[in-house]
């Protein structure tokens, strides 16, 4: 036993007492919305396979046959032998479906944001760099590891983001960074006055778009599709489309860059082939997925109705993310443990992951839930209210 083992009992104790630690249990998506969880078949709020992709047999069949032709894994990194054409075919689509010039692809949307902050500064050292107060972690992450101060503006404020622009105009260069979707809070970024914004500052706009993507957009494009003054789209294969792994949408130039440049992707191993082969099954699919980007937003429409009507709030949510804001973080805890006695998986999201006294339940759609599955849900938080 490790002198440390003492230490982090401790830590973990002080956790416990908080409500904040968290522990790992084993699942297993299934159709129609479902997870598999000890045992109980239970309906799934909280899982980001939006579009029901993960069990689709297209990705199943095009992973394996991509495994059988390439192998198990590509058995270097992209700059030594690691690319294989796959990759660069793969490239190629997540640039079309963007509308950018290029694309490169990453381990996974975390490795994307924490690459990509430093690989930007280094190209233009003492760049000032602003961030919506809510961006994920793995953005916080980034600007840490590029060594950088963050100029963070109020959550989809404009006018406080051209004010820190302004007051920096001397700065060699302006970064933006942003989502489109936000993971905890399900509102949208206004991406087109973000785009004029850039401009006008003469700064590179970043936009996050791992929950955009699949659902949002032009057959699911995104919000940045199309957008004038988006340098950089940021995007996933683990969410909406039902794979794993990240992607950065770009110029050309700057994509050379980053191959250049970007730690995360010089240093890691290329994206193993499966992966590859699930990702170009689900780019296959999506331009026929309209009837499902529907259907989410019309459960999304039910849901915030429905939460109203019980007096819990969702913010500004207007996605496929609802999140059902409760406070405490012992009342958002004991809220999602009698929805799952219930039958029903909506987690528990506290502190870090989102600001004190707004703890919450952070309920995620899928295209296969129903409208009852809305009403039975709606149901049980009325009577555990």
């Amino acid at each position: 036993m490790s002198r440390w083992d003492a230490i982090l009992t401790d830590r973990l104790a002080a956790l416990d007492e908080r409500g904040q630690r968290r522990v790992l249990r084993a699942a297993a998506l299934r159709p129609d919305g479902r997870l598999l969880r000890d045992g109980r078949l239970a309906l799934d709020f909280s899982s980001n396979d939006y579009l029901g992709l993960a069990l689709h047999p297209l990705l199943a069949q095009r992973a394996a046959e991509f495994a059988a032709c390439y192998g198990a894994g590509a058995g270097a990194s992209r700059l030594v032998t690691g690319t294989f054409d796959a990759h660069l075919a793969l490239e190629a689509r997540i640039a079309a479906l963007k509308g950018t010039e290029s694309a490169l692809l990453l381990a996974s949307g975390w490795q994307a944001n924490a690459a990509l902050v430093p690989a930007l500064v280094r190209a233009m050292p003492g760049a000032a760099v602003f961030t919506d107060r809510l961006v994920h972690a793995s953005i916080h992450h980034g600007c840490a590891a590029a060594g950088v101060r963050q100029k963070r503006f109020r959550h989809n404020d404009l006018a406080h983001l051209n004010e820190l622009l302004t007051a920096h105009a001397a700065a060699p260069a302006r970064i933006i960074l942003t989502e489109s979707v936000f993971s905890m809070d399900g509102d949208c970024a206004d991406v087109a006055g973000l785009g004029a914004l850039a401009d006008r500052h003469d700064a590179l706009l970043v936009v996050d778009e791992a929950h955009a993507t699949g659902v949002l957009g032009p057959n699911g494009a995104g919000l940045s599709h199309g957008v004038a003054g988006v340098d950089i789209a940021m995007g996933t294969f683990s969410k909406a489309l039902g794979g794993f792994g990240g992607y950065l949408a770009c110029s050309a130039a700057m994509r050379d860059w980053l191959v250049n440049a970007a730690g995360g992707f010089v240093f890691s191993t290329a994206v193993p082939p499966a992966v590859l082969g699930a990702g170009d099954a689900a780019l296959d699919l999506l331009p026929q997925m309209g009837a499902e980007r529907a259907n989410l937003a019309a459960l999304g429409e039910q849901l915030r109705a429905g939460l109203a009507g019980l007096g819990i709030d969702t913010g500004g949510s207007t996605t496929q993310i609802v999140p059902a804001i409760i406070g405490a973080e012992e009342d958002a805890l004991r809220l999602s443990s009698l929805l799952e006695e219930r039958g029903m998986i909506a987690a528990a999201i506290r502190p870090p992951t989102v600001p004190p006294g707004t703890s919450r339940l952070r309920i995620a759609l899928r295209a296969s839930h129903s409208e009852d599955d809305i009403a039975r849900l709606l149901a049980a938080l009325g009577e555990a209210r």
